[in-house]
Order: structure tokens, then sequence, then C-alpha cells
């Protein structure tokens, strides 16, 4: 099935992490909200392979959102998708945080896709509420 997700990244510690052609970016430790799309061959699968990457059981790296996920202080809290939603663009704009400038979203004319999110609660209650107000 196709949509649109919201990974909610736990990072423990604070880090330096190099991602792909962006090089390296400092990382507070905190939540993080990343916001993908799945509209490509395998849908949601996709959300699969990042907790898979997340777990330790890949290393491959190709979304921004790898590099982060693939460090050993990162963790996938969390998946909330939106199935049959084009949202990606929205919902960066929409979720709280701070954008992370850069960071997931060098196919389009947003700043980012990746967020700092200032409370974990906080980012799932409104994704959530994103969710449920579509359906």
């Amino acid at each position: 099935m196709p949509g649109t997700y919201v990974l909610v990244v736990a990072l423990d510690e604070p880090a330096t992490i190099e991602v792909g052609a962006l090089g390296d970016r400092e990382f507070d430790a905190g939540t993080y909200a990343y916001v993908g799309s799945a509209f490509g061959p395998g849908g949601f699968s996709r959300v699969e392979r990042h907790r898979e990457l997340a777990a330790g059981e890949r290393d491959a790296s190709h979304w921004h959102i790898d590099y982060l996920l693939g460090h050993p202080e990162a963790s996938l809290a969390e998946a909330v998708t939106f199935p049959d939603a084009d949202l990606e663009c929205h919902l960066a704009g929409a979720l709280p945080g701070e954008q992370v400038s850069g960071v997931g979203a060098s196919d389009c004319d947003c700043d980012a896709h990746l967020l700092a999110a200032p409370d974990h609660g906080a980012l799932l209650s409104s994704a959530r509420a994103e969710r449920d107000s579509r359906n």
C-alpha cells in the first residue's frame, strides 16, 4: 500500500553523523521526525526497511534518514502511516519541531523533511491527529 509516513526517531546521545553528500551534521540528543513517501514499488515496505536498518539488520544507506537510523545511538521509536495520502511536504511543515536544514528534502522545494521535535509525546499526538483528521 502506498502513502506517506512519519518516523519518530530517538537519539540517545548527541552525535556527529555524516549524512551522505551533505557531509557531517551535528545532532543533539532527543526526538526527531522524518517525513517520507512510499509511492514507489513496495509502498510501505519502505518503513520496514527503515526498521531493519535501525535494528542493525541492514547497512545500506539510500536516503538521508538512513544515516541517522544507522547510528548506534539512534532507534526507530514509532512509525505513523498515512495510506494513499500524498502529504510529505505538508507534514514536514505542519508537525512540531525545527527543520534540520537540507535533510530529507532533496527532491522537492522544502528546506527539510527531518524535524528536531521538542517533545516525543507532542510529536506523536500531532502526527496521529493529522492522520485521524484524514479518516
